[in-house]
């Protein structure tokens, strides 16, 4: 895909208050730890990850995505009068039903005519957001639209202490399919694409390239539809480490080649990379595949 009208305006984002260390979640997990000779440092070793943060026990996506939103709309040169479309896009909901999109677009005060969906696709939906806003200001359909999306860890995070702990027959194999869920962070953040016509920022959205492996779907599960706010239920996520490293690596290598071929891109053209696997051992691995200097 390749865009010759669509800009990015801007971003604004929000982040929580509460930072949780690595070193204070290995401390959750003493009990463990000390049954299976685990040793301390292990997990910021492995992931690079020295904290993450957590929202106050209660905080919904739409009250954290309307603030990202606020400020996105602020940094901008955009009315909130112009814009023509509202993408939430995150994992966490306020409820299985009605949209997340809807409550932010009315908390923002948005026009009635705004198309308002949301779009949820785990850790790519807010990418996957961007990009159909993008194709929708390319066809001319909307001349601005924001996207906005918020994650909260706090519960998986809670439920997967909790349901490691509890378990007497916790071996380090069993332990492997809990560690994605200790990774993950909270906050909150929009973009303001707009028509080049309208953009202050000049700063253009060029495109990419898609590669799906979709055969690898069961890597990463939460099993049932779980509402993330529901204090009666806890979701509870398994994720193959080893299986999502080597298949993403060889699939990583192929979209880069694709995506090359499609801006006419080298390794020399590009200046920063934003890596979503937050593994450090991964992230070496992704930039070893794809010849990038660190």
């Amino acid at each position: 895909m390749r865009y010759e009208k669509v800009c990015v305006e801007s971003f604004g984002y929000e982040l929580p208050d509460t930072i949780i260390t690595s070193q204070g979640l290995e401390e959750r997990l003493a009990p463990i730890y000390e049954k299976l000779k685990l040793p301390y440092g292990r997990f910021e070793m492995m992931t690079g990850i020295r904290e993450r943060r957590f929202w106050d026990e209660g905080t919904r996506p739409s009250e954290v995505s309307t603030m990202a939103a606020e400020k996105a709309i602020a940094n901008s040169a955009i009315d909130k009068g112009d814009i023509e479309c509202l993408l939430h896009t995150s994992v966490c909901r306020d409820f299985l039903e009605t949209a997340t999109a809807l409550v932010v677009h009315d908390s923002l005060d948005l026009p009635r005519t705004a198309t308002t969906f949301d779009i949820s696709n785990a850790c790519i939906g807010f990418i996957n957001g961007m990009v159909t806003l993008a194709n929708m200001i390319e066809l001319g359909q909307v001349k601005a639209g924001i996207v906005v999306g918020s994650e909260s860890s706090r519960r998986l995070t809670d439920a997967t202490i909790h349901d490691v702990l509890n378990d007497p027959d916790i071996t380090r194999d069993k332990l492997k399919p809990s560690f994605a869920s200790l990774t993950l962070g909270s906050g909150a953040v929009a973009v303001v694409l707009t028509h080049s016509s309208l953009s202050k920022s000049g700063h253009k959205l060029l495109g990419g390239a898609v590669r799906t492996a979709s055969q690898h779907n069961g890597l990463c599960r939460i099993p049932t539809d779980t509402c993330y706010f529901d204090s009666t239920c806890y979701p509870n996520m398994h994720a193959d480490f080893e299986g999502i490293l080597t298949n993403g690596i060889g699939l990583a290598a192929e979209t880069w080649k694709a995506f090359q071929q499609e801006l006419r891109w080298d390794t020399q053209d590009v200046a920063k990379v934003f890596s979503h696997q937050v593994s450090a051992i991964h992230q070496d691995m992704v930039f070893h595949a794809l010849g990038l200097d660190k």
